[in-house]
């Protein structure tokens, strides 16, 4: 398990490349049995930068079990950092589990060169458009973020309706769909996904697909089409990242966007056969 970083490398951190800021829920494993707990951490950055979540309990928006039979509320059995995995949960029922994670807001305000990397590196074309339609790109980026996250978790054997839960949009403001079980690939391997963004799919976002085994850098980026689809190729082992980050201009005294990220993982445990 990864602990919090060190000061040397926290300041390493705060100058890293913005894919620094990708964000997930990483469970122990991605294959359990009912009854089993399941240690799961909330991680954020890459390679060197990698690190457990420091946020706390009060930081949650909204942290559920989407079961089959229903959804849960988890906060309750969340745990700071420090004390090792952020929650354990137990998933009494057989099928694919879909753990749901969304933040408060926070502010963020980086200077310019930074602010104007980042938003490049990460394909935040309406701050780029926006900053430069109003020529402050010479002037320090103000936003407020939030996060949401999903992770994949077959508990038990396959289920016949794997695919109809796997492909659920779960209504989060920005929300990566797979449109096809990643449990269930077949030969092909392909995964084609499509991106949400307030209820609309969302073209021109970039998505970055990265093996969390290896995670110096994504396996492969693509930008979203005009029905906010994205395919990607996923290797049958290891565990993955998918995410994406979008932005919009807002009109606030302490912010002038409003940006999310989002993840989605799933994985390939050891012995265990995609179908």
């Amino acid at each position: 398990m990864r602990h919090l970083l060190s000061p040397v490398l926290a300041l390493l951190f705060a100058s890293a490349p913005a894919m620094a800021h990708d964000f997930w829920l990483q469970p122990r494993g991605w294959q359990t049995a009912p009854g089993a707990p399941l240690p799961t951490t909330v991680e954020v950055g890459h390679g060197p930068f990698r690190q457990q979540w420091g946020g706390t309990a009060e930081r949650l928006a909204e942290l559920r079990d989407n079961a089959p039979g229903g959804a849960s509320d988890l906060r309750a059995g969340f745990r700071p950092s420090a004390d090792g995995a952020n929650l354990a949960p137990v998933f009494a029922t057989p099928g694919l589990h879909i753990l749901t994670l969304a933040t408060s807001p926070a502010k963020s305000e980086l200077p310019s060169i930074r602010f104007n990397d980042y938003a490049g590196v990460e394909g935040l074309t309406p701050a780029l458009n926006a900053r430069a339609r109003s020529r402050t790109t010479d002037k320090p980026g103000r936003e407020i973020y939030s996060r949401r996250c999903k992770a994949l978790i077959q508990v038990g054997p396959p289920l016949a309706d794997e695919t109809r839960m796997a492909t659920r949009v779960l209504g989060m403001t920005l929300e990566i769909v797979p449109l096809r079980d990643p449990y269930a690939l077949g030969p092909d391997r392909q995964l084609p996904v499509r991106v949400i963004f307030e209820g609309h799919p969302l073209a021109g976002a970039l998505v970055k697909l990265t093996n969390l085994e290896f995670d110096g850098k994504p396996l492969a980026t693509m930008r979203t089409d005009a029905r906010g689809q994205a395919s990607m190729r996923v290797p049958p082992v290891g565990s993955w990242l998918v995410n994406v980050i979008w932005t919009k201009p807002i009109h606030s005294a302490d912010a002038d966007f409003e940006t999310t990220f989002s993840s989605l993982t799933f994985g390939y445990s050891a012995g265990a056969r995609p179908r």
